[in-house]
Order: C-alpha cells, then sequence, then structure tokens
C-alpha cells in the first residue's frame, strides 16, 4: 500500500451498475451481474482458460491448483463483476480494498471476448457497483506497453500519478 498515493481532486461518474444485458461488437449477448459465491466455480473455469501469455503481474495464477484458493479470497471482499455469455463467464472485474481506505482495481477478460467492448462496459459497470458501495478512491497499475488498457483506463477518467517505475500507477476518485 503507497499512503502518498495522490487521487484526482474532480470525480469521474456517474456509471451505470449491474445486473445489465449488453450486445457486445461481435453480436453476442452478454450478461453484467454482482459476482457471489455461487460464481466462484465459473470463475475458476474461467481462469483456468486463460492464456498464461496474457497474465499480468502474476494475477491471475496459472497453477490450477491455486486458481479456486485465490478466486475464493479475493471475492471475499471487495466489488466483483462479471461478464457471462452462454452460461459461462467470460470477464471479471473486480475492486479489492487495500487496507488503506483505497480500492485495487483488476480486470480480465478472456481472450475470445477481447476487442468486442466487454472490458469497457465491464469496467464502467464495476464502477458503478462501486458507486453503490460507497467506494470513493481507485488505483491500479498497468504495465506500459499495454496501450489498450491504458487508453480505456483514461477514456473513464484514470489519471496517471506515478510513472516512475517499469508499470504505471493510476487512480480516480468516484463519487
Amino acid at each position: 500500500m503507497n499512503n502518498a498515493r495522490e487521487y484526482p481532486s474532480t470525480d469521474a461518474g456517474p456509471f451505470p451498475a449491474p445486473p445489465a444485458t449488453i450486445e457486445d461488437r461481435a453480436g453476442r449477448t452478454v450478461e453484467l451481474e454482482l459476482a457471489t459465491t455461487e460464481t466462484l466455480d465459473g470463475l475458476v473455469e474461467m481462469y483456468d482458460a486463460f492464456d498464461p501469455a496474457q497474465r499480468a503481474q502474476g494475477i491471475p495464477p496459472s497453477d490450477p491448483e491455486r486458481i479456486k484458493p485465490w478466486v475464493a479470497t479475493i471475492l471475499d471482499g471487495g466489488v466483483h463483476v462479471i461478464a457471462r455469455h452462454d452460461q459461462s463467464v467470460s470477464g471479471h472485474a473486480m475492486l479489492v480494498p487495500d487496507g488503506g481506505g483505497a480500492f485495487e482495481l483488476a480486470i480480465f477478460v478472456l481472450q475470445s471476448y477481447q476487442g468486442a467492448g466487454i472490458g469497457r462496459q465491464l469496467l464502467e459497470h464495476l464502477l458503478g457497483a462501486g458507486e453503490a458501495a460507497s467506494v470513493e478512491r481507485i488505483w491500479l497499475t498497468v504495465e506500459r506497453w499495454n496501450t489498450p488498457a491504458m487508453e480505456l483506463y483514461r477514456s473513464v477518467g484514470f489519471e496517471t500519478v506515478r510513472a516512475d517505475r517499469f508499470d504505471l500507477e493510476m487512480a480516480m476518485s468516484i463519487q
């Protein structure tokens, strides 16, 4: 945790909150909903199918034996939104409390669903769920080479607050 983290003085939002049904750019009907302990198995299946080359900063774990305990741990607190297509989880976005009053954001979309607008919808609905849960400060880190992710984060209100490392730290205030 970085107690010296700065947050933008202007709040971003408002954002839509789940549940919602969207159609992605590939014409698929996708359900966005809050994740619960009942969605654990679906999340485990999604992360088990996740391409190891697309893992960032050590998450999600690549070892199938570590995926379920990791998912169970992160679901125990914070705000979680999943994307479902044909009853299968295709994306997961989360706000995990950092112990200092702020929340760290992470988002994962299965490779076969990337580039279809699901990530943006998942992110916006996660931020809406965060607003509903009284989350005020959010931060994330993103690898410098991940230009599409940085552009997405900026487009919803994140600002770069630290750029002196390999990855960028971005933050936003909501509410």
